[in-house]
């Protein structure tokens, strides 16, 4: 048996070494950008069906599917605020099969209630796309003598702490919005919590509070039926399906600007073709008639752009409501 030098078994060695690692490198990526997705894809919704953050995204995952000749299957796991369904998405694995809805709650707000979350939507979620921006609109019993936001805010100051407004619980859109007009505005309004926004709305129509940021779309029957006076919405423009009702911006509180909003997430670690390819995807589709006309109707504004700008966006809501969950000295009871 011939033996070797070291020098030239060292050699052999390294040569042996890189040709397998470049043999695996060039098998590893070759699946996510040729032949992905080659099965169903699941799209997991933190909250249950037939609400705000799963009725567009039924629509959107039946267009992607057709797009990518693989079926989008949508998967609702609610509980804890988005929390338990947005834990999933993150922990699942990062091979393009799993994706799912990235909104307000989770993402951007409950880092700052639940300081012990199981996962961090920074780190652990890549953002793909927003997939759109849902304006509140401020609205008054119709027994509430204003007809303006300077009319609110005189009414709140002549007689703090008796004006109330209601939410959908602690934390979500509703509640914050409350928040930070009594911020913004140095007013002491109250604020009540309800089991759910349809609760707090049946309540606002029958003067049991005072006002209530509510969800354009659930908002506008009973605008449109004269149950409730529209006062201002929460947009950085007035809404096209209300355009007689000024921002809050042009009312008086030049900072004022929120939404509810959702976008498209993946797992931490996805392929970038795979996110490259549904943003690609999702910015044709939010400019599909059908789609375009969807969110309009209900008052909403469609995202689209990149991940990048997405992962922008998210950054600055967290800090926004990290400000007034602290300046409100809010807490999860």
């Amino acid at each position: 048996m011939t033996v070797l030098p070291s020098s030239m078994r060292r050699a052999l060695a390294t040569t042996l070494s890189v040709a397998g690692l470049t043999a695996a490198l060039a098998a590893t990526p070759a699946w996510a950008a040729d032949t992905w997705p080659n099965k169903p894809i699941t799209l997991i919704v933190p909250y249950a069906a037939g609400g705000f953050a799963d009725t567009r995204v039924r629509l959107l995952a039946r267009k992607l599917g057709d797009s990518l000749g693989q079926p989008v299957v949508i998967e609702n796991k609610a509980g804890a605020g988005g929390v338990v369904g947005t834990n999933l998405i993150a922990k699942a694995a990062p091979d393009g099969y799993t994706i799912g809805t990235g909104n307000l709650a989770p993402m951007a707000v409950n880092p700052s209630l639940m300081p012990s979350m199981s996962y961090d939507p920074i780190k652990d979620l890549a953002p793909i796309i927003l997939i759109e921006n849902s304006p509140l609109v401020l609205s008054v019993g119709n027994e509430v003598k204003a007809q303006s936001l300077a009319d609110v805010i005189a009414l709140a100051k002549k007689e703090p702490g008796k004006l109330t407004f209601g939410s959908s619980g602690v934390g979500g859109a509703h509640h914050l919005s409350g928040e930070m007009f009594r911020e913004q505005a140095g007013i002491d309004i109250v604020h009540v919590p309800y089991k759910g926004g349809s609760l707090a709305a049946t309540d606002l129509m029958g003067g049991h509070i005072t006002m209530m940021f509510e969800m354009g779309y659930s908002a506008l029957p009973a605008i449109q039926g004269k149950k409730i006076h529209p006062i201002a919405v929460t947009s950085a423009k007035r809404l096209a399906v209300l355009p007689d009702v000024p921002t809050m911006a042009e009312s008086g509180l030049p900072q004022f600007e929120s939404y509810n909003w959702q976008g498209i997430v993946a797992p931490a670690g996805t392929p970038r073709p795979v996110i490259d390819k549904l943003n690609s995807e999702l910015n044709a589709i939010l400019k599909d008639p059908e789609v375009v006309k969807a969110i309009a109707d209900t008052g909403s504004q469609a995202g689209g752009g990149t991940p990048e700008d997405f992962g922008a966006f998210i950054k600055t809501e967290t800090a926004k409501w990290a400000e007034v969950i602290k300046a409100g000295n809010i807490t999860l009871q």
